[in-house]
């Protein structure tokens, strides 16, 4: 192979959108950010101080709300510096393969979780006398721990063959963060193979786990409907609507994207934002102002911190 100068620095072009738009843009999407690691947060401190939520179900809420802050932080944050400077729109190689990385790792990660969440409800209300023995501490410690393996394994398959390609110009990255579609389109070599790889990588996990999920709803709503009593019936059916809401906010911008023929970068970025920005501070709202329970339990953290400070 010739010796070629190599791209060591990206460029993102950002949101497509009108200069003067910029602190607008800022103020919105930082607010957003702050509630969405807020609320994260706040869930994640009331599952863990309130005994009455050490279930399986808001186990997996915990690795959600973990994810979801993170998620959103991989993204957010660079979003940000490059509406407040041009100099911000720089991206080093390395950061961009970390960029990636974080964001494939968290993203299929979270994707595994809503199957697992799923499945978890399916059990939950199809046999509610055997559940707790068959969602036992051991049996979610090793869903969360093949879920997140899972997750790693599929990210590393990701990174690999987006950045094995030599980069030689153009350098700027028609997204607000690095991902694989838009930057295979600046490698200087044949794409192709990569494409079709990363087409049915992203396929067969979106598509699978799409399956599954839809599967155990399935079952669910069969189950649902045997339930004798009227409010039995409408309990079960809103303890798995909020899980719904925040699926469907997840997997179609991802189809929409990903498993799409061509792409246009202008509308990728845009529908990017639903998922990358929005779907994440969807976690906290759905779950806690849908959930009696969190709510409760909110209150009940808030009395202990009135409380404690009026001591």
């Amino acid at each position: 192979m010739t010796n070629v100068s190599l791209v060591t620095t990206f460029i993102l072009t950002g949101l497509p959108h009108a200069a003067e738009l910029d602190p607008l843009l800022f103020g919105i999407f930082l607010v957003i950010y702050v509630l969405t690691v807020v609320g994260n947060l706040l869930i994640l401190l009331v599952i863990t101080v309130d005994s009455h939520l050490h279930t399986p179900m808001y186990y997996f809420l915990t690795n959600l709300s973990f994810i979801d802050m993170w998620f959103s932080t991989v993204t957010v944050p660079k979003m940000l510096m490059t509406l407040v400077s041009p100099g911000g729109r720089a991206i080093s190689l390395h950061s961009c393969v970390a960029q990636l990385y974080s964001f494939h790792f968290l993203g299929s990660t979270e994707c595994f979780l809503y199957t697992v969440m799923s499945f978890d409800r399916y059990l939950a209300i199809s046999y509610p006398l055997r559940y707790a023995s068959m969602m036992s501490g051991q049996a979610c410690a090793l869903l969360a721990t093949a879920m997140w393996l899972s997750g790693s394994l599929h990210s590393a398959v990701q990174t690999t063959l987006t950045f094995r390609l030599p980069y030689c110009g153009p350098s700027r990255i028609q997204h607000y963060f690095c991902d694989a579609p838009p930057i295979l389109k600046l490698a200087c070599a044949d794409t192709s193979t990569n494409e079709m790889v990363i087409f049915v990588n992203i396929g067969v996990v979106a598509s699978g786990c799409f399956l599954l999920i839809a599967l155990s709803y399935v079952s669910i709503v069969c189950s649902i409907l045997k339930i004798r009593t009227s409010q039995g019936r409408h309990r079960a059916f809103q303890t798995c609507a909020s899980h719904c809401i925040v699926v469907l906010c997840f997997f179609v911008p991802c189809v929409f994207i990903y498993l799409r023929p061509g792409s246009k970068d202008a509308v990728d970025g845009i529908v990017a934002v639903f998922y990358t920005v929005l779907t994440p501070l969807l976690n906290p709202v759905v779950y806690t102002l849908r959930n009696k329970e969190v709510r409760k339990a909110l209150l009940k953290l808030k009395d202990r911190v009135v409380y404690s400070h009026s001591k």
